[in-house]
């Protein structure tokens, strides 16, 4: 990974992404640069990560061949504005910004731009996030194979197709907000069995993680999993039961379609 990795804005996404990338090692911190608002978070930013830091986006623009556009998505057009005439026609740019197509920046640009779109979600904070990542036809397989190495630094990714990225958005990017709420539930219903908080969100916590584990390194299909989990006549298939009665699998569906929906009018 020999390329020059920038940033341009380094929000909370931005830092997990970085702070990944630094704690790889695959990556000398030399090689990367992150444009920040003010001197002070530029300061912050390389006493924390050690990388270069600036308050100006072309320089971070002059000195990388990789490019992440990690501002809010209101500061896309004016960011792209500010650099487009520096970015050269090698450089990848990444955008990670919700809501802004890839015709968008390439109309903003208004020249050839290699762009790469992608959707990652909070657990990347954790290294453990889930990603989506769509190119532009401009990029070849061995820059997406690039990127997609990148991205494997803080989690995993799949490459979708653009119209999906409003299922993903559902799929991946807000059901950590519908998991916390399940881990809320779960360690509300641990204390009103007896179990104090702290350790009731612990129990739950784990349990969901090494749960998730489970399916992902047995691949075997979350229903065989929970199967082999219910005893005939025992205390999982009766809790089994409950869930179904109250339209737990039809509400998180419907929860999910709504997401998206959402996504797709915004």
């Amino acid at each position: 990974m020999n390329r020059k990795i920038g940033f341009i804005g380094c929000g909370n996404m931005g830092r997990a992404m970085l702070g990944a990338l630094v704690k790889s090692n695959d990556i000398n911190n030399d090689n990367i640069i992150v444009s920040t608002k003010s001197e002070e978070s530029a300061k912050r930013i390389n006493k924390e990560f050690g990388v270069q830091a600036t308050v100006v986006n072309t320089e971070v623009v002059e000195k990388s061949n990789v490019l992440f556009l990690a501002v809010k998505p209101y500061f896309f057009k004016e960011v792209i504005e500010e650099i487009k005439d520096i970015v050269s026609d090698n450089t990848i740019v990444i955008s990670i910004a919700a809501g802004i197509t890839i015709a968008q920046i390439e109309e903003w640009f208004g020249k050839k731009v290699k762009v790469v779109r992608t959707m990652p979600n909070t657990p990347a904070l954790v290294g453990e996030g889930m990603s989506a990542v769509c190119p532009n036809k401009n990029i070849t397989l061995d820059e997406l194979e690039y990127v997609g190495k990148l991205y494997n630094t803080f989690g995993k990714y799949e490459i979708l197709e653009e119209k999906d990225f409003h299922a993903f958005i559902a799929l991946c990017g807000s059901s950590p907000a519908y998991v916390f709420m399940f881990i809320e539930a779960m360690a509300d219903a641990g204390v009103k069995l007896g179990i104090p908080r702290s350790k009731a969100y612990k129990l739950a916590e784990q349990s969901i993680l090494g749960s998730a584990k489970l399916a992902l390194e047995t691949g075997k299909h979350p229903g065989v999993l929970k199967d082999e989990v219910c005893s005939p006549g025992g205390t999982t298939i009766e809790a089994v039961i409950d869930l179904e009665k109250n339209g737990f699998r039809n509400t998180v569906i419907s929860a999910v379609e709504k997401c998206a929906e959402k996504s797709k009018n915004m």
